[in-house]
């Protein structure tokens, strides 16, 4: 009597174990099919990409010269939540090859005298108190500029800091009500840039990539009126071996159990326009154990990208590739995501 039993319970626990794979192998197959619609990622094996590094691609071609992108995916262990929960968290200063110098949430700019005395900063130093066109600041705020106090105090001299603060704080709580269409254009560079238009036009550019996360941008200040929920925050990194300060804003977004973020900075003292970052998650089920799909897109917008072409936008598109491949290394060794 038994033996029936037994064997009734054992065909139903290998159907509920058949339709668990099955439930596996589709949101698998879910994930992959999702990253192609809208990726340079036509199919990827999840098993093979799970074995090694991040595959990184040059993305999307844009018509406008300044603008460049990369795409990147790779798997991570543990939940779409927890990986979105590790980019959040994650800070790029302690890493000498990021070149990040100062990684600051919020806008309080107080560590300005914090800025180490080395070269790249110096060459900002040099550029602020020369009032150098090269500064991507609007002509109003570079009248402010005032030498008094101008000797040196650490990495940058109080007057230098006094300006900088005074502007990124206007700036920052101009982002903040008004998003990056309230921001103030370059002018003082002889070009009227404005970064609001380079972040509207880099998105144009990228339909797919727009389409895809247009929940999110909707509720954003990304090439747009508005701010939405958004965690800022500020930085001091080198550029081609010249300091820079950058604005910054993080947001993120759960649908299901997907995860979306979209990182976008909205002003640089130099170096580059503007720039963004998305990231979507899903989660898949590699050999039993809970994963996650990440895919990365880079946009970023330049002067010096308006003038190359041919072998030499090939190889600045191999730096940028080279670049994202080195900060998604360094973000996974230091997270184990």
């Amino acid at each position: 009597m038994k033996a029936p039993v037994f064997r009734r319970y054992l065909r139903t626990g290998s159907i509920v174990a058949a339709l668990c794979n099955l439930a596996t192998s589709h949101a698998r197959a879910d994930a992959v099919s999702e990253l192609a619609s809208f990726s340079v990622f036509n199919n990827v094996d999840l098993a093979q990409l799970a074995k090694g590094e991040a595959k990184t691609q040059r993305g999307v071609p844009m018509s406008n010269p300044r603008f460049l992108s990369v795409q990147s995916c790779w798997v991570a262990p543990g939940s779409p939540e927890q990986v979105s929960s590790a980019l959040r968290n994650w800070s790029p200063s302690g890493h000498p090859e990021m070149k990040v110098f100062i990684h600051a949430n919020g806008s309080d700019f107080s560590r300005l005298k914090d800025a180490p005395g080395n070269g790249a900063v110096r060459s900002l130093v040099d550029a602020t108190q020369k009032l150098s066109p090269e500064l991507q600041v609007s002509k109003d705020e570079a009248s402010r500029f005032s030498a008094a106090g101008a000797e040196s105090g650490g990495g940058m001299p109080p007057a230098v800091i006094n300006f900088w603060t005074t502007i990124l704080s206007a700036r920052s709580r101009a982002f903040a009500s008004g998003g990056s269409s309230a921001q103030a254009p370059y002018d003082h560079t002889g070009q009227n840039i404005r970064p609001g238009d380079e972040l509207s036009g880099m998105l144009n550019g990228q339909a797919k990539i727009r389409k895809q996360f247009a929940p999110l941008l909707e509720n954003s200040g990304i090439g747009r009126g508005g701010s939405g929920k958004a965690d800022q925050f500020w930085e001091l990194l080198e550029v081609d071996k010249k300091g820079v300060l950058t604005l910054g804003a993080s947001y993120n977004r759960a649908g299901g159990a997907a995860s979306q973020t979209a990182d976008v900075l909205y002003y640089a003292s130099g170096g580059f326009y503007a720039a963004l970052t998305f990231h979507q998650m899903w989660p898949v089920n590699l050999e039993g154990k809970p994963a996650t799909l990440v895919w990365r897109g880079d946009i970023i917008s330049s002067a010096e990208l308006s003038g190359l072409a041919g072998v030499e936008r090939l190889g600045s598109e191999s730096a940028m590739m080279k670049d994202v491949a080195r900060s998604i290394r360094v973000f996974r060794r230091d997270t184990g995501k």
